[in-house]
């Protein structure tokens, strides 16, 4: 790759993945925050049944990918397969503002997104030449930009939909899609070129990891962990969301805050959370004590727990009031700090577990367990109708204490295998 004058302190590639992947997440994120409300409130569908369908949606969202990654790297190429996964996910969006081409809609979403989600981060490495120590830093750049698109979406598809109408908001959705996809067909010149079997070029094992059945066994583990704690993680787009509708006070001074704004704190708390708790864990591994990685997950997982706890009880005292929004933002708060002990750990547990030749299939793993995850997620909220809040809440919170206690039984054989003190 010809050497070009750099954005930011790095190649302008980044900038332009940077840019397509935060549209991208703020057209998936802008639908997903109308969704749940769409079909209990326009399609009239029952709670349950609109539990389910947010579910499976979210589940072959994630699913998906795994087909497409390997379509890329045998048929289509990274750069083709996010064209054409970006643009079919622009036509589903669109479709979205027609009632009834609403499930071939949803459909149509997820294969795009299986085309688009694998290629477009893989793409990272090929900027960089070997041992290059900026990559450690790229892939923070990229995930901020899966944040602020998280951020935006709420705040602008869901108030075009919550007070304009609800396919405006999806229309919204479908622009911000065709903005990332303008953006990485102008920025080409910018990337490096993409084959059917292109090698990333600065790809560098962290560490010699042991392989075979026992690796394959703790993998599997991690991912029945995280797993049960999706069931409960995944609510806050279905079942909080409508314990916002009915059982949350949104008023503030004569304002009226909209549903989907609450749906922006998460993002925003992980922009605003993830540089100190770094700078934290990289203290504390200079230090040498570092937690083990399971440990780290498993304290996430507790820490969810514990806001699904605190929502209980303002549920239980609420008794049948509408609690003040505060609360709401407190359980966000609560809630994101636990999300950032778990999730990115587990998902650097995936690539560092890797067998040797087996590293992007099982990274790509990951989506199963997101896919799972989501399908027990959409189950679990089938029982919001059935009981009221705070006991659900309760519910919610012992999935997430389950999920911990798997984790902390795998931390002896994972520290076999990982060192405490490197980042996982």
């Amino acid at each position: 790759m010809t050497a070009k004058r750099d954005w930011f302190g790095q190649p302008r590639g980044l900038t332009i993945l940077f840019l397509t992947n935060m549209w991208e997440q703020f057209s998936y994120y802008g639908m997903r925050a109308l969704l749940v409300y769409y079909m209990t409130k326009q399609l009239l569908l029952a709670q349950g049944a609109a539990s389910v369908i947010y579910g499976a949606y979210t589940a072959c969202a994630y699913f998906t990918p795994i087909i497409g990654g390997v379509i890329a790297d045998r048929w289509l190429g990274k750069r083709r397969a996010i064209i054409a996964g970006g643009s079919i996910m622009a036509a589903g969006h669109f479709m979205m503002t027609f009632e009834p081409l609403f499930y071939p809609a949803l459909a149509t979403i997820a294969i795009g997104n299986g085309l688009f989600l694998p290629s477009l981060p893989s793409q990272i490495n090929d900027l960089y030449r070997r041992g290059d120590p900026r990559i450690g830093w790229a892939y923070n750049v990229y995930y901020v930009g899966i944040n602020i698109g998280g951020f935006l979406a709420p705040l602008i598809c869901g108030t075009l939909g919550e007070l304009y109408g609800w396919h405006y908001g999806f229309g919204a959705a479908g622009v911000g899609m065709v903005a990332g996809l303008l953006i990485y067909i102008f920025g080409q010149q910018y990337l490096p070129e993409q084959g059917r079997s292109a090698q990333p070029a600065a790809i560098v094992s962290a560490s010699p990891v042991a392989g075979g059945r026992a690796t394959v066994l703790l993998l599997a583990g991690i991912a029945l962990s995280v797993t049960v704690f999706r069931g409960a993680y995944e609510q806050v787009g279905n079942t909080v969301a409508l314990w916002a509708d009915t059982g949350v006070d949104r008023a503030a001074g004569s304002l009226t805050i909209p549903l989907t704004w609450f749906q922006s704190l998460n993002p925003l708390l992980v922009m605003l959370m993830t540089p100190p708790l770094l700078a934290y864990w990289r203290r504390r591994a200079e230090s040498k004590r570092a937690e083990a990685p399971a440990r780290r997950m498993a304290a996430g997982a507790l820490i969810v727990g514990v806001a699904f706890l605190l929502l209980a009880g303002v549920a239980s005292y609420a008794d049948g009031t509408r609690a003040p929004w505060l609360w709401l933002a407190l359980f966000f708060i609560v809630f994101t700090f636990g999300e950032l002990f778990i999730l990115p750990t587990g998902l650097g547990l995936f690539a560092r577990l890797s067998p040797p030749g087996l590293g992007a299939t099982t990274v790509a793993a990951w989506f199963v367990t997101i896919f799972s995850g989501s399908l027990f997620a959409g189950l679990v909220g089938t029982l919001w109708s059935r009981m009221s809040p705070a006991p659900y809440f309760v519910l919610l919170a012992a999935l997430a204490t389950t999920a911990a206690l798997l984790l902390w039984a795998l931390d002896r054989p994972l520290s076999a295998l990982i060192r405490p003190d490197e980042p996982a």
